[in-house]
């Protein structure tokens, strides 16, 4: 008796330690080594055994288990907040707790979408808190980005958007919500613009027979001029054959970038602004771009499709109507947006 009783301990303490063991090592970070963030949205009201199944479909638990045993052990059942967060596989439980607890993220989730200034950027990272109104656009004129060689040299260049126009990638980074560095930020979106753009697309851009500015700048009047994928290539098509052909672009978003009317109705004063950004005026490209473009607008802007079109405009509903002449061009624009209306 004395002997099963001795042999039902040691299987007892060998099944204590075996659990801890599990429990302690399910507490660790899933992937010490991982540089990825993983969104994750804590919706209000959720238990701790709901978000614990939401953590683990995500990978950045060990087991869903370990979470609520942990949590019920230190009291914490009821602690975690609703919201948004950025987590890693680097965490461990400790760590994931403390964030969901605090309600906040160790990083911020922030999207440059496509057709974004540098002013509109600025605007974006002042709204998160991250930085003063116009430090970025300080650091845009200011700081040194010698080590990106293929920024622009072209005179010119307003100093709305400086040199960095058009050649910040448009994207989702994830940033530290404290010691926010507006020239550490600038240096990851020209460098994802490098990745994405001149390292991925460098046989599309040699074979183009444009340079690189010429393609950036263009790629900024698609990403502005056009409402659907659909329309992206065709209108790239118009806009090259009328720089080729020595005509004016008439594109009116580059006289709302230089006034900076984004959306406001545009005058004929404003038609006549002596700028180089002008192309109601002057002929050719302006002399950078007017937007940050997305890959859809670059690509097209690489491989145009041909058409007989020289005109296009936009209607109220945003339905795009093409014209093969000036005439053509003018009765859509009477037909679509009245005689008083620009386009």
């Amino acid at each position: 008796m004395v002997l099963l009783m001795k042999k039902l301990l040691m299987i007892g303490l060998i099944l204590i330690a075996a659990i801890c063991g599990w429990y302690w090592y399910a507490l660790t970070a899933p992937d010490s080594s991982s540089r990825e963030s993983t969104i994750v949205i804590i919706e209000s009201g959720w238990s701790s055994s709901r978000i614990a199944v939401e953590l683990g479909t995500n990978d950045l638990i060990r087991s869903s288990l370990a979470f609520r045993i942990y949590l019920r052990l230190n009291g914490l059942d009821s602690s975690l907040q609703a919201g948004k967060f950025v987590l890693s596989k680097a965490q461990s439980v400790a760590e994931i707790v403390s964030i969901l607890r605090e309600g906040k993220a160790q990083e911020l989730a922030l999207t440059i979408p496509e057709g974004f200034t540098v002013k509109d950027i600025d605007r974006l990272l002042a709204s998160k808190g991250l930085i003063a109104t116009g430090a970025l656009l300080d650091c845009v004129l200011t700081c040194d980005f010698a080590t990106f060689d293929f920024l622009p040299k072209e005179k010119g260049l307003t100093e709305r958007g400086g040199r960095l126009e058009g050649y910040l990638f448009p994207d989702t980074y994830f940033v530290s919500t404290t010691g926010f560095v507006p020239k550490f930020f600038l240096e990851r979106l020209l460098g994802a613009f490098r990745k994405n753009v001149i390292e991925g697309m460098s046989d599309e851009l040699k074979s183009s027979g444009r340079s690189l500015h010429q393609i950036v700048t263009m790629a900024s009047l698609i990403e502005e001029e056009t409402r659907t994928d659909e329309e992206r290539a065709i209108v790239a098509g118009i806009l090259w054959k009328r720089f080729d052909d020595g005509r004016g672009l008439g594109v009116d978003a580059t006289v709302r970038y230089i006034l900076g009317k984004p959306t406001q109705d545009i005058t004929h004063a404003d038609l006549n602004t002596n700028s180089p950004y002008n192309t109601r005026k002057f002929k050719g490209l302006p002399p950078g771009p007017i937007a940050n473009a997305g890959l859809k607008s670059i690509r097209a802007t690489l491989k145009p499709e041909k058409s007989a079109y020289w005109y296009y405009l936009h209607d109220p509903e945003g339905v795009i109507h093409y014209a093969l002449t000036n005439e053509e061009h003018n009765i859509n624009r009477y037909k679509y947006l009245g005689s008083g209306r620009q386009e």
